[in-house]
């Protein structure tokens, strides 16, 4: 019975599983996004937002325990100087998969894995001020429908 053994095992043995994890935690960190299968992805971002959460407390354990599961040390630096403050308002939700479609050689699902961009979102939810003509137009718009 598999009770409370969560994950997927992708056919692979345990170490080889998460020295993989490892790796490419490592490497969406230095890269800001990688692309592998779906399942892969899925799998690696509850370890990358574990880590960007250990990136905002900030504090010697968490970078102990950061530095014990990511392979570069200047990949920690990374994290903790620059990944983590950018996500200081968020509460999770660190990480965007994108299906990209198949792979050729085994029609493997493959997607994406981004880090999401604070200043990316922001500029997209910025309203264009209405220019002065559009204002005057609605306002004789408006005449128009009461007289």
């Amino acid at each position: 019975m598999r009770h409370n053994n969560t994950g997927r095992r992708l056919g692979r043995k345990t170490s080889h599983r998460e020295a993989m994890f490892r790796n490419m935690v490592t490497s969406l960190f230095m890269h800001e996004k990688i692309t592998t299968t779906d399942s892969k992805a899925k799998e690696i971002r509850s370890f990358a937002e574990k880590m960007i959460t250990l990136g905002k407390r900030g504090d010697l354990h968490s970078i102990r325990l950061a530095a014990s599961f990511i392979r570069e040390k200047s990949v920690v630096t990374k994290l903790f100087s620059q990944i983590a403050p950018r996500y200081a308002e968020r509460n999770g939700g660190y990480t965007r998969i994108i299906k990209l479609g198949i792979r050729h050689g085994d029609t493997a699902p493959l997607s994406m894995i981004e880090l999401v961009e604070e200043a990316h979102l922001s500029k997209q939810k910025a309203v264009k001020p209405v220019s002065a003509a559009v204002k005057a137009e609605s306002e004789t718009m408006s005449a128009v429908t009461e007289d």
